[in-house]
């Protein structure tokens, strides 16, 4: 799924290529959830509801449903009715439900439906219930097809027609959509049609808006790997005891984490067919047992996990620095490495991606530029820097970044005895090494940067030229820090 597809430059074609997928996502430090009465953990129990709405001459396709049923590693038949495979989906409509129905009104656990719009078209039963049950009934979309060879139009028009159903069977609207077996398009079509959330990812523990077109989306991620449909996959649970001890230890381990301040959310994918089915229920009934021995957890239906999301945590914008033409790119970031705009050209023309449009991914991105370049041309960044305390600070020449800079450490600032030290040192190291002294003052007071600098006086030049350029990319990360 594309993600930050908004540009605050030119438009994208001016733009070299951009790496859609997103890797930081909320990166090291991810937010606190903050759930309701301070909860560890928040978790989100989804019954998929697709008896009916799979692939099958009655319904207009051209062969029988091969996915997720008993007969694992089945194959379509095309033109041909599967007479078993419509009966083991017809149990999950017929019995699978309202086990499981059953068990969730006992246990007062709140439940989720991803509703494919022909199957709830034809289990109005079923419909009823859920409702009765103050169940959440989201969209799976029209049919439980695969989408992934469909045109964007012709998903689209599905899409729609999912939606006009839907809101007939069910008399509201669907305000979460989940597809499944989706298209590179289904997140975009599903956002231009004003979903509240959309699940078709399964890149994170936490919800996260995606900037998708001009609309900030929210997705909720869903589940393959808590999710019963292992049942019916190779190297998936071959009993309910497996199951369970999955569901138990996803939750053990995101439980602890809630407990040392990183509330995350925990999905569990149901299916009718398949965990409706009495050697298997019980697994599931241990499960929300073992939930419900805990304090602190939240089970909540993906819409309140949504409306808590949206109200706690409102869309952010994106920096966009990955967006920037080149020429407000070299602008922005043409003096992170002191007077060297080349650096910040050749980042602007580096594959980047949401990634990147951090200050330690943009850094990454720059130094790999510094690094990659000849000697000649990283000494020429050495030397453009100014002398600490020096004759450009004395005349209010430095550029604004080594003046605040120097002026953190106290440089500013300096007695006579102090300021001739400085001088006495800058010359000696110049002359020997033939750079000026670099240092991240941000990171020393005034005595620290003294040390080190009668330190660093006696190293070897290839010794010393090696640690000025760390420091210059340390440097480089402070500032980019302090632009945010």
């Amino acid at each position: 799924m594309a993600s930050h597809l908004d540009c605050l430059g030119k438009s994208m074609a001016e733009l070299p290529p951009r790496y859609p997928r997103d890797f930081h996502g909320h990166g090291a430090c991810r937010p606190n959830a903050a759930w309701p009465g301070g909860a560890r953990i928040a978790v989100s129990f989804v019954l998929n509801h697709e008896e009916g709405g799979e692939n099958c001459l009655l319904h207009g396709d051209a062969a029988s449903e091969a996915f997720l049923s008993e007969i694992v590693g089945a194959a379509p038949w095309p033109g041909q009715r599967h007479w078993n495979m419509e009966s083991i989906y017809d149990y999950g409509a017929r019995a699978g439900f309202w086990r499981l129905h059953r068990l969730f009104t006992e246990t007062a656990v709140p439940v989720t439906v991803y509703g494919v719009a022909t199957a709830l078209a034809r289990s109005p039963a079923q419909v009823e219930a859920m409702q009765g049950a103050g169940w959440e009934i989201a969209s799976h979309g029209l049919k439980w097809i695969d989408y992934k060879d469909h045109t964007p139009e012709d998903e689209a028009a599905d899409m729609d027609a999912a939606i006009a159903l839907h809101t007939e069977v069910t008399g509201k609207r669907p305000r979460g959509w989940y597809t499944g077996r989706c298209s590179v398009n289904t997140v975009r079509l599903a956002a231009e049609r004003g979903m509240d959330w959309i699940s078709d990812t399964y890149d994170d523990d936490l919800p996260y808006w995606a900037r998708i077109g001009d609309r900030d989306q929210l997705i909720l991620p869903y589940t393959l790997d808590c999710n019963d449909m292992r049942f019916a996959t190779p190297q998936g649970f071959n009993a309910g005891d497996q199951f369970f001890a999955y569901l138990r230890d996803t939750f053990d381990a995101l439980y602890a984490e809630g407990a040392a301040g990183r509330p995350a959310m925990m999905s569990v994918g149901l299916h009718c067919r398949l965990i409706g089915r009495p050697g298997r229920v019980q697994a599931l009934r241990r499960f929300i047992e073992y939930v419900q021995g805990h304090e602190g957890v939240w089970c909540a239906r993906r819409q309140d996990i949504a409306a808590h999301w949206a109200e706690a945590h409102p869309p952010v914008p994106a920096r966009g620095w990955i967006h920037l033409d080149r020429a407000a790119f070299v602008e922005a970031f043409g003096g992170i490495f002191e007077h060297s705009p080349w650096i910040a050209e050749g980042a602007w023309g580096l594959e980047l991606g949401p990634a990147h449009d951090t200050p330690q991914g943009l850094h990454n991105a720059l130094c790999r530029v510094f690094r990659a370049a000849s000697e000649g041309k990283r000494l020429e960044v050495l030397r453009a820097h100014p002398d600490l305390a020096g004759k450009l600070a004395a005349a209010t020449r430095l550029t604004a970044e080594s003046t605040e800079e120097q002026a953190s450490a106290g440089l500013d600032a300096l007695t006579d005895e102090e300021r001739a030290a400085f001088e006495r040192l800058n010359g000696a190291y110049t002359e020997k090494h033939g750079f000026p002294f670099i240092i991240a003052v941000k990171d020393h007071d005034k005595a620290g940067i003294l040390r080190a600098f009668e330190r660093r006086l006696s190293n070897e030049t290839d010794v010393e030229m090696a640690e000025a350029c760390r420091q210059v990319e340390r440097i480089a990360r402070l500032r980019l820090e302090a632009m945010g």
